[in-house]
């Protein structure tokens, strides 16, 4: 069977030789042809293949110092902190604490306004005053309790036994 192969593809080989020779010609030519036109194209054009080389060089440069530049240099970090409710049934006002911020009755009715979560004219509402009355008395919460903000003022509220 091994002679018979053979005996084929030299057949095969013999009686197509002119048309593989022929097709091996073709191919290199298109091949040189190919590489001269690639040729040609760089030696016309080569000022605009060098300015676009320079151009993708430069936009990946850009593109990766803007990421270096933008990424956060602090990272963010989460503070859990314990908020102590004392839900006691019998609340006793800290008088003496009263007495010591120099509170008035109308500031503290404002600061337990506050800790139900009413907004400055919701407060101003309910007590009958003007919103800048209002405002007025939360500055001088914020004063007497050495306070930045509503939830600071709640909290030392709650801690000097002024609100429940």
């Amino acid at each position: 069977m091994g002679v018979h192969n053979t005996n084929i593809k030299e057949s095969f080989f013999q009686k197509h030789k002119a048309t593989i020779a022929y097709s091996i010609c073709l191919a290199l030519l298109l091949f040189l042809l190919k590489w001269l036109e690639l040729r040609f194209i760089i030696f016309d054009h080569s000022l605009e293949i060098y300015i676009g080389a320079i151009a993708v060089i430069f936009t990946s440069l850009g593109i990766w110092l803007a990421l270096k530049l933008s990424k956060p240099k602090i990272k963010t970090v989460v503070v859990e902190k314990e908020v102590y409710i004392n839900k006691s049934e019998n609340f006793v006002l800290n008088e003496s604490m009263v007495t010591e911020l120099e509170l008035s009755k109308r500031e503290l009715e404002v600061l337990s306004l506050m800790a139900e979560g009413c907004s400055n004219q919701e407060i101003a509402d309910r007590l009958f005053v003007s919103l800048s009355t209002v405002k007025t008395h939360n500055q001088n919460l914020f004063e007497k309790l050495d306070v930045k903000r509503r939830t600071q003022a709640i909290e030392m509220g709650k801690r000097l036994s002024l609100i429940p």
